[in-house]
């Protein structure tokens, strides 16, 4: 399976998401990430999303087909060596007295937040590529994780290429 970051440009208008995500699931394909988020045009949304084919063809061919879409002004695929790639996590760790400074340090190491500090738990943010929030989640698993939310990837190119609009920015 080949994993493919799609960054699409849409209309601003109600139930584009679903539609989008419908044409994933009528066609079958999966979602593994999605993030949107109004762009600084209120007219227009950017939609992250990460899913997989079987090959480069496949994932070519879900771009093709999100790219017809009526509400779709852009559709691109975001190669990982042009591309920053992020997401933030906050997790929830059981942490008294005695383990509190064990979070803290890992917290440190990963340049963590401290979100939150309740006499049992603690709540940590990390943002950073998903390899970063992976190893983070992994070294907690030493204390006791009550709960894990995390965003999905968002991403951009890097460089100067500007969002394609059909209204000015």
């Amino acid at each position: 399976m080949q994993s493919v970051v799609l960054s699409i440009l849409v209309e601003n208008t109600s139930g584009v998401l679903s539609r989008v995500a419908g044409l994933f699931t009528r066609r079958g394909y999966n979602i593994d990430s999605i993030s949107a988020g109004v762009t600084t045009n209120p007219d227009f949304t950017r939609i992250t999303i990460v899913t997989s084919g079987e090959d480069e063809e496949d994932c070519e061919q879900i771009r093709k087909q999100v790219e017809k879409m009526v509400d779709v002004v852009e559709c691109r695929t975001l190669p990982a060596d042009e591309s920053v790639f992020r997401e933030l996590v906050l997790v929830k760790v059981e942490s008294d007295a005695a383990t509190r400074p064990q979070v803290i340090a890992v917290a440190d190491i990963f340049r963590a937040k401290i979100i939150d500090v309740a006499s049992e738990s603690m709540v940590l943010e990390l943002t950073g590529g998903e390899s970063k929030v992976n190893a983070f989640l992994k070294l907690l698993d030493n204390f006791k994780i009550l709960q894990v939310n995390r965003t999905g990837i968002t991403a951009m190119l890097r460089g100067t290429v500007q969002e394609k609009m059909t209204k000015t920015n």
